[in-house]
């Protein structure tokens, strides 16, 4: 993964599951590491793992929530290895329940995360990546939103709303910029463990118990999207079991 080596790479919800995983793998490959997530203990750990293997990692306590704590991600990178070349927004959450439960308070929450959060992101890098003439923003949608099914219709609606709001900084961002969407399908994570409607739950556990692909696969199709040489864009990438409807 030559295309990888020395770039600087910021990533969101890094703490675990394929954020952890992408993180693993890039700096593996030689990429610089800057780790954000809400976990302060976990990112400590990551790092200092990658940095034992020979590898170069930063991180900082992120809650995508929160704009300064993006542009302070974003800062970091910057500070500890002059520039940043790549945004990968992977933090996320998946309150996913019938709507008749009328879960409004995790409606908000799948909003601030998962959209809000990645507008922040590009809010905190694009002049950046501006400013350098070139720069990557990766957002993790999810095949969610490519076939949408009962209770999950407001999860879907956020990744929808990523993927438009990515088409469209596509379109603006000219040719020193690269966007790409990955969709994941069903990850072994501790992703359905937020679930709070007690049958759906049990319905998630069992189907990833059955037949959900490792992080580590995502983490792959995110190196090869960055991995490409200036002025190719991957711009969407499907990866799912192939036992998933």
């Amino acid at each position: 993964m030559s295309g990888i080596d020395g770039k600087v790479v910021a990533i969101t919800g890094a703490s675990s599951g394929i954020g952890e995983a992408t993180a693993l793998l890039l700096a593996g490959s030689g990429a610089k590491v800057v780790l954000g997530a809400r976990r302060s203990d976990r990112l400590a750990a990551l790092a200092a793992r990658i940095t034992t293997a020979g590898g170069a990692a930063a991180w900082t306590r992120t809650d995508v929530r929160r704009r300064e704590d993006l542009t302070a991600l974003v800062a970091l990178a910057r500070q500890e290895y002059g520039r940043l070349d790549v945004l990968i927004n992977n933090a996320g959450v998946g309150r996913i329940s019938p709507i008749d439960e009328l879960r409004v308070e995790e409606w908000d929450e799948m909003i601030d995360i998962n959209l809000r959060g990645v507008l922040h992101g590009v809010a905190a890098a694009l002049p950046v990546f501006r400013e350098q003439g070139s720069g990557h923003v990766v957002n993790i949608v999810s095949t969610a939103g490519l076939r949408v099914v009962p209770n999950q219709a407001v999860y879907a609606a956020t990744k929808n709303a990523v993927r438009t709001f990515s088409e469209g900084l596509r379109q603006e961002a000219g040719a020193d910029l690269r966007v790409t969407m990955v969709s994941p399908g069903f990850v072994g994570t501790d992703f359905v463990d937020s679930v709070t409607s007690p049958e759906v739950r049990a319905e998630l556990v069992a189907s990833r118990e059955k037949f959900a692909i490792p992080p580590e696969a995502i983490a792959r199709a995110v190196a090869f999207a960055i991995e490409q040489p200036a002025g190719v864009d991957v711009g969407d990438v499907v990866v799912r079991p192939t036992a998933q409807a």
